[in-house]
């Protein structure tokens, strides 16, 4: 801790892992089986505690409660974790819990993701990387979060739900149902409003990557057919297509669907 600047206000228990460069703020509380990568920076009047590793390179603003116990009448003290990874940025007022043994063990946040204030993430929930969650985003239970997604403010999502890479959620959202990957939703309840171009456009998808997901969303919401049709008529387009990343696309969609254990959003 000796290459830490620390604020003679804040809490920090001896026993706590801090790399090279971290600073923490004024009243702020990290408890004994807290991790903290080089260069990541905690703001004033956070709590961190349980066993909570964070990675380089993040910005934690003020306010944040990280680590803290379920809210799962179940959990009785196991020895779970959160695990959150390099170069996030946290807003104030976020609230992330351990995971429990009904599940993996681990709440988890990945790399490079864009967490805005008030955000709540759930005992297991799963968040991938380079995503955005808008205000008040709230992450119910065992949720699963692929990578580049964007969650609007208000929005809530039901426990045990997955939500595909690059998505877009609109504001003010009920998720209650799974979410293909690259679609775009909104509402409560919610609709499938058409395909999300614009991420994977910026993201650098080609123009034959961008007609396939076109295509995708229409075999799934648009031909009139069953969901083992549409399915199977979605794997063929990768069957056919000569750019690797027209079939990455397909693999991500009919996997997904495949996994759905809730029913997707139709």
């Amino acid at each position: 801790m000796a290459s830490a600047s620390i604020h003679p206000t804040a809490l920090v228990d001896p026993a706590c892992e801090l790399g090279t460069g971290v600073t923490i703020g004024a009243y702020t509380l990290i408890g004994p089986h807290v991790r903290v990568g080089d260069d990541t920076s905690i703001g004033a009047h956070c709590v961190i505690e349980g066993r909570t590793t964070i990675g380089r390179d993040n910005h934690i603003f003020q306010f944040c409660s990280l680590g803290a116990a379920p809210q799962d009448k179940k959990y009785a003290g196991e020895p779970t974790a959160l695990d959150i990874g390099d170069g996030n940025t946290i807003r104030e007022f976020c609230t992330f819990n351990l995971g429990t043994l009904q599940d993996s063990g681990v709440t988890r946040v990945g790399d490079h993701n864009w967490i805005m204030a008030y955000v709540h993430l759930a005992h297991d929930v799963q968040l991938g990387s380079h995503t955005v969650l808008a205000n008040n985003a709230t992450l119910a239970g065992h949720v699963h979060v692929g990578d580049h997604t964007i969650i609007g403010g208000l929005t809530g999502v039901h426990q045990f739900v997955q939500i595909g890479a690059f998505v877009f959620v609109g504001f003010a959202s009920a998720v209650t149902q799974d979410v293909p990957p690259f679609l775009l939703v909104d509402g409560n309840p919610l609709a499938v409003r058409g395909p999300h171009l614009e991420g994977p456009r910026r993201h650098g998808f080609s123009a034959e990557r961008l007609a396939a997901l076109k295509q995708m969303h229409r075999e799934l919401y648009r031909s009139g057919k069953t969901l083992a049709n549409a399915t199977a008529a979605i794997a063929a387009l990768g069957e056919a297509a000569t750019e690797p990343g027209v079939r990455t696309d397909v693999a991500a969609m009919t996997d997904f669907l495949a996994a759905s254990r809730r029913g997707i959003a139709r």
